[in-house]
């Protein structure tokens, strides 16, 4: 057996969303979010489930902090629930909603567990999304209003803040493919929707450092390397535009390269934009969006694997294959493969140069249930997060600056468009009694948080 350390000081840690596992979706003036209005309407929701309840992480945040306590976690990310400040979108604060946050840092901190706080994770107030949403300018200017009331009312407690969790899920899974809440089905709309959200970011960093002094702030992307599925100019050409589609659309603006040159040809042949390319940027946007950051979250999952053959009800984007035969895939159906993210930490690194990485998210969905004895058995989920950990340690080694890493996720949780039929969680929820069971992989994490190093073979 081989013991890995990481660096003194290395933040381990464990993440959630709201909408995943606050439930009380219509208590103490939390208004409706984008994702109460599509979770109901049929169809969307593969188990035909919603948030309403979910882990029930509004009432039980005590009990909740005291299992990640038990569990030796320092370093906790939530998300605020937009809804729940301004069940408006903008305008009139809602008090109890902004004095539930104030109590779940109190008791973070109390218990020796430091917050990071995401602003926004998806659940937009649905009165935006009647007057546009993501795609209206206005929306972008009302998150930062939002943010100066959050960051106002925690700043003198949180000193990590992250302003968006993946903004290419935001705009492409929720306006290109109809995926995800609002449900629709627009390019433009999503190109747009996606320079509105990283808008929204650039403007709201000064914001959240007026009211947060000394807090480091950033923004958290979901990336994946992109490879040709052969050595044909064609697949080398869909991995080019994948990687434009998925990394570079977000990396390049938010690090001072404005939008990739190939990827505004790309849209413009494709008609997603007009000729004169994306019309909503406005002189200083740029500017703004490339603010410097403390650090990038990035959230890993797989890899993506790219043929040039399109796939029509993607818009005619490339076709994504798994090399892995599917016996090693995971339940959500994606390959599991760990040195993508030392692949993608290292080219982050050496042609973006963040100050500062944090893993904010990386985890599996494995449904494996408690045994007669109550005990989860999750020995692949633990094996997941062990390669992936050496991973990460490979990474720092070639210089990646990574500082820490949240696994996603401490509960089992509403997997959005799955319902609750995947379950990422270190711990195993039974949603009839919420009853919380610390998994083997939870046991197993705690002496990796405890010890700062992996043991492996």
């Amino acid at each position: 057996m081989t013991n890995i350390s990481f660096p003194s000081g290395f933040a381990w840690g464990v993440a959630t969303s709201s909408y995943q596992i606050e439930g009380a979706a219509m208590e103490d003036g939390r208004g409706e979010s984008i994702w109460d209005r599509f979770s109901k309407t049929p169809g969307k929701v593969k188990d035909g489930t919603d948030g309403d309840v979910a882990c029930d992480h509004y009432h039980r945040f005590r009990d909740d902090i005291a299992l990640m306590k038990s569990l030796g976690v320092k370093h906790y990310r939530f998300s605020v629930a937009w809804p729940r400040i301004l069940p408006a979108g903008r305008g009139k604060v809602n008090q109890p909603g902004l004095d539930f946050y104030g109590r779940l840092v109190d008791a973070l901190l109390e218990a020796g567990i430091e917050p990071f706080v995401t602003l926004y994770h998806w659940d937009l107030p649905q009165v935006l999304q009647d007057e546009g949403g993501w795609v209206r300018r206005s929306t972008a200017e009302a998150f930062v209003e939002y943010s100066s009331v959050v960051a106002r009312a925690l700043g003198d407690r949180v000193k990590k803040w992250i302003t968006h969790n993946e903004p290419w899920c935001t705009s492409m899974l929720g306006y290109q493919l109809g995926i995800h809440a609002p449900g629709l089905k627009d390019y433009r709309s999503a190109l747009e929707a996606s320079h509105h959200v990283l808008l929204s970011h650039g403007l709201a960093v000064p914001v959240i450092r007026a009211a947060s002094p000394g807090a480091e702030v950033g923004i958290t992307l979901n990336l994946a390397p992109a490879e040709p599925a052969s050595p044909s100019a064609a697949d080398h050409d869909a991995a080019r535009h994948h990687d434009g589609y998925s990394n570079r659309w977000f990396l390049d603006p938010l690090f001072g390269h404005h939008y990739p040159a190939d990827m505004i040809a790309d849209h413009i042949a494709a008609g997603h934009l007009p000729p004169e390319g994306l019309t909503v940027v406005r002189p200083g946007d740029l500017e703004a969006i490339a603010v410097k950051c403390d650090f990038l979250g990035i959230n890993y999952y797989s890899r993506a694997v790219v043929r040039s053959d399109k796939v029509p009800e993607a818009e005619n984007e490339p076709r994504k294959v798994f090399v892995a035969p599917e016996k090693d895939w995971t339940e959500m159906g994606w390959e599991v493969y760990p040195d993508g993210l030392r692949e993608l930490l290292l080219r982050v690194h050496f042609e973006y140069r963040p100050r500062k990485i944090y893993i904010t998210e990386n985890g599996v969905s494995y449904s494996t249930p408690p045994g007669p004895d109550g005990r989860v058995r999750d020995e692949k989920r633990l094996t997941f997060l062990r390669d992936h950990f050496v991973a990460a340690r490979r990474a720092m080694e070639g210089g990646a600056p990574v500082a820490g890493y949240f696994v996603w996720s401490l509960l089992d949780n509403f997997e959005w468009d799955r319902g609750y039929s995947q379950r990422f969680g270190i711990v195993w929820v039974d949603y009839k009694t919420q009853q919380r069971i610390p998994k083997d992989s939870a046991l197993w994490y705690r002496g990796v948080m405890a010890e700062n190093a992996v043991t492996v073979p």
